[in-house]
């Protein structure tokens, strides 16, 4: 177990080395300056266009609306990386971390914008006829490299048995065995039944859990932490002081040098928020709109939400944790899930462990049945649709597998988990980003055109 985890986490080296990180937060911050900083400039008109209702959305092409794609998007990106995510990166990278998932967000919501844009102008209607879209698409209808879009459906078709399904299934059987003595294999089946039942009503089905689980349990975990930054309100600036200090000087005790808090938030960052990856697009290409740059401004508000917002509770919950809790208190070595359950458990005795709990639950049911869509999608396009049946039930089938094998040694497991989710994050954002940058250009012009029908008066 430990030289399979040495293997992963070298391979993990390599794919997010600073040549990947460079290339992910370089490509937000080229889009960022090609969009005259669109993400400060419109983030007001984007929420809006995210949370009010659309007249005539019926007349548009598309199969749910701009709100349901947004919160299958939100329901696959709030997850298991807004809670055991951010204690893994404070763990492994120091408190600095969290600012480089901030950072990442920030340049993260034009490259978002950007996938948003190009998903629903080359998006297609399958045999189905449903829509299917996203960077397999446009990689091969704008860029012409259809050998590149093949290999990032692939990617994606592997990542999600991993980031959307067994990873998350992971984390609630780790975070319910530690809070309420719960078998895992237990948590497991219930999982995988629950699964099944709502992803054979497809993206529409999926649509109609993720708009009643996500604004649901985003609601409760972020009133949760406004209560315990509220009870430890002195330890609030003194947390984000250590976030902004150690994000530059990096910290002996938990991460070591600058480099780990910024390879560590930004992987997580990306791992939570999902921007530059390529997965949110092909939700985003299901929308019913008048205009790509319409739902590109929704699909922008969804990194916003998810970690400038969702991750900055608990990040700042878990720094105050390091300031306030006694040495000792919470085991060596505790990280991921049950670290964030254990330190909302002390700041905030007994509700804050069963919030995350709870949380947890939530938003890690409502990661895996986004991924399913995702992943499907992925293989739809590799494999043909014929195919998506089969990958239905692999799927399912991973989502308990991620319970099994945190029998034994559990943190060796996580790691592990992790690990490769890791890797198949970069290999799924490489193809992504060259497509990204090769339609930039796209993406300029369709928001121009958008800006100027709108002031024409065209478009509402």
């Amino acid at each position: 177990m430990e030289s399979l985890n040495e293997f992963i986490a070298n391979i993990g080296g390599l794919v997010w080395g600073p040549y990947m990180l460079t290339f992910l937060v370089g490509t937000g911050v080229y889009l960022t300056l090609r969009l005259a900083f669109l993400q400060v400039r419109m983030l007001p008109f984007a929420l809006k266009q995210a949370f009010s209702k659309h007249p005539n959305t019926d007349n548009h092409e598309g199969d749910i609306s701009h709100f349901g794609a947004l919160m299958t998007a939100l329901s696959a990106t709030i997850g298991t990386g807004n809670i055991a995510g951010v204690a893994t990166a404070v763990v492994l990278g120091g408190a600095g971390a969290v600012f480089w998932m901030w950072v990442s967000a920030f340049f993260g919501m034009a490259t978002k914008y950007a996938e948003g844009i190009l998903a629903v102008k080359y998006r297609v209607t399958n045999s189905k006829g449903e829509m299917s879209g996203g960077p397999m698409y446009y990689l091969e209808r704008g860029c012409n490299l259809k050998w590149l879009a093949i290999l990032f459906a692939l990617f994606g078709t592997i990542a999600s048995f991993g980031i959307g399904s067994s990873v998350q299934s992971n984390s609630v059987a780790a975070s319910l065995q530690t809070s309420l003595d719960i078998d895992t294999w237990k948590t497991g089946i219930v999982l995988t039944i629950f699964t099944g039942l709502v992803i054979l009503g497809g993206i529409k089905g999926i649509s109609r859990a993720a708009s009643i689980i996500v604004p649901f349990m985003a609601i409760v975990y972020v009133a949760g932490g406004i209560v315990v930054m509220f009870y430890h309100a002195d330890l609030v600036i003194p947390a984000i002081e250590k976030i902004l200090s150690e994000a530059f000087t990096g910290s002996a005790a938990l991460g070591g040098a600058v480099g780990l808090a910024i390879r560590y938030g930004v992987a997580r960052g990306v791992f939570s928020n999902e921007a530059g990856m390529g997965s949110a697009p092909i939700a985003a290409a299901a929308a019913k709109t008048d205009h790509p740059a319409r739902q590109a401004f929704v699909s922008m508000t969804a990194t916003f939400l998810d970690t400038m917002v969702v991750c900055a509770i608990t990040g700042i919950t878990i720094v105050i944790g390091l300031l306030t809790i006694p040495e000792g208190t919470i085991a060596a070595g505790t990280t991921g899930a049950s670290l964030t359950v254990q330190t909302f458990d002390y700041l905030l005795p007994g509700v804050g462990g069963s919030l995350v709990t709870f949380g947890l639950i939530f938003f890690a049911y409502s990661t895996i049945l986004g991924w399913c869509y995702y992943g499907e999608k992925c293989a739809g396009y590799v494999f043909g649709d014929k195919s998506v049946p089969v990958y239905r039930v692999i799927y399912v089938l991973t989502v308990l597998l991620g319970t099994l094998e945190f029998q034994g040694d559990a943190k060796s497991t996580t790691e592990i988990v992790w690990g490769l989710s890791d890797v198949f994050n970069g290999l799924m954002a490489i193809p992504n980003l060259i497509g990204l940058v090769l339609l930039s250009g796209v993406v300029v012009k369709e928001t121009k055109d958008f800006l100027e029908k709108r002031r024409k008066g065209e478009l509402p």
